[in-house]
């Protein structure tokens, strides 16, 4: 409020009327702006205390990322060492302990072994002549397959 908006409500105000006017608008303008500070600090405290809450919200969430991601290495790197030790696969391991992978380990070579080569028909000896060369075992197959 200004002392010329006083004076054109009251043309016949005198000048300590209008201070009067303007002191009491004076203080109750003070009050509210006081009140409007307050009300912006509260805010402001409100405001730090949910990015507090959404920072340790994301710490959280990251926090059980990298657990995750460390467990998953720890697993990788205990089948890594146990295909090592073994000399079988390490796609083959499923086991997330050493001695689960080990007892894998151990099956599958026991599998393995009991299973044997297959019989190959030439007879799988290396550097041998085959008795019956490509293009006869061919022929013989199409007059079998095609007859």
């Amino acid at each position: 409020m200004k002392r010329t908006d006083i004076t054109e409500l009251f043309p016949d105000a005198t000048k300590e009327q209008i201070d009067k006017i303007m002191s009491i608008n004076g203080a109750d303008v003070n009050a509210i702006k006081t009140e409007l500070d307050t009300l912006r600090q509260q805010l402001a405290q409100n405001n730090k205390g949910e990015e507090l809450q959404q920072a340790q919200m994301q710490i959280s969430q990251l926090q059980t990322q990298l657990d995750g991601m460390k467990a998953a290495e720890t697993i990788r790197l205990t089948r890594e060492k146990v295909a090592a030790d073994k000399k079988i696969p390490v796609n083959l391991l499923t086991g997330e302990t050493e001695e689960a992978c080990a007892k894998q380990a151990d099956e599958i070579l026991a599998f393995s072994k009991s299973i044997g080569y297959p019989t190959v028909r030439d007879g799988g000896e290396v550097h041998t002549t085959p008795k019956i060369n490509t293009k006869d075992k061919f022929i013989d197959w199409a007059d079998k397959v095609l007859s």
